[in-house]
């Protein structure tokens, strides 16, 4: 019986130290920078299990068989803060959950899961990217104007999307496409958008229509991706500032009628200018010369009549 105790030991010791295990494969997830990922043992914990988590070889979670010993992150290695409290570990299961995941966490995790039966391992090599400029930029509408928020991501038949404007539920996706809402579908009492929302089902984007300056804040949207060996809660941020157009009063019609109404008369006005001015050059003035050549008309003066001598 001793003989046997010290074999699983030495397996044990082996183990810590990332031997080679029957059962070894590899699980590949990309996700974005704030997004939260669970990456899954597969298995349910119980007294001749030890689960131990590492990064880049680095112990960062256990759970012992007898679940007296647990510990994650610089409970497992004093120094080690590189996930500063984002680690969590379910007992039930030993799966491991990263919250708020930033670009300095990606790199291998190895599940090394040891029990009486068999020494398994599952690599999962994670890839942390940076936001889209969409969700980093402010998005700027004027009132009246429709905006589009497109989460760029390919939707899976199981993804559930939900979005949020101010922490309120106004329209979702769940796994099944007859389970849509939005606006006062999905709260009753929330009808500030009146119709106004319209969410594609291939890819959740979401667009609002004549847009007010109430529509004016953040958008969330919370996106579910389950997969049989991870799962994946991504949030993304849209924020929106539409912009107030004075009201003239007028209709773009009537605008432009008064437009064309003001070229009208400034084209008259013109006209008449120029021809005024050219009537001005055409008056040639009475010089000098002929005023003296010929005096005014004296009214006293009679003028003489020719007689005949009879």
């Amino acid at each position: 019986m001793s003989l046997l105790v010290n074999l699983l030991s030495v397996i044990l010791i082996l183990t810590d130290h990332g031997a080679s295990s029957v059962g070894s494969d590899e699980v590949s997830v990309s996700v974005m920078e704030g997004d939260s990922v669970t990456l899954y043992t597969g298995v349910q914990t119980n007294r001749l299990q030890d689960i131990r988590w590492y990064y880049n070889d680095i112990l960062i979670a256990r759970i012992d068989g007898d679940l007296n010993k647990t510990c994650t992150d610089v409970q497992c290695n004093e120094g080690t803060e590189r996930f500063r409290d984002r680690l969590k570990l379910d007992h039930q299961t030993g799966s491991l959950s990263i919250m708020n995941i930033t670009n300095t966490h990606s790199g291998e995790y190895r599940l090394n899961i040891f029990s009486s039966s068999r020494n398994s391992v599952k690599i999962f090599s994670v890839n942390v990217q940076g936001v889209s400029a969409a969700e980093r930029d402010e998005v700027k509408k004027n009132e009246g104007e429709s905006v589009t928020f497109d989460p760029l991501v390919a939707r899976k038949p199981n993804d559930v999307m939900t979005w949020y404007f101010s922490d309120i539920h106004i329209a979702d996706i769940t796994g099944d496409l007859s389970e849509i809402c939005t606006d006062v579908q999905c709260k009753e009492d929330t009808e500030r958008f009146r119709d106004r929302l319209k969410l594609d089902h291939q890819t959740g984007s979401l667009t609002i229509t004549h847009t007010t300056h109430t529509d004016s804040g953040l958008y969330k949207l919370q996106i579910n991706i389950i997969n049989s060996s991870f799962s994946v809660t991504r949030v993304k941020r849209f924020n929106l500032n539409v912009i107030d157009v004075p009201d003239s009063g007028l209709s773009s019609g009537a605008v432009a009628g008064i437009v064309v109404g003001v070229l009208l008369v400034i084209v008259a006005v013109a006209v008449i200018y120029y021809h005024k001015r050219n009537n001005d050059h055409a008056a040639v003035p009475q010089s000098e010369d002929d005023a003296d050549n010929n005096p005014p008309h004296d009214p006293n003066d009679i003028p003489l009549e020719d007689t005949e001598e009879n």
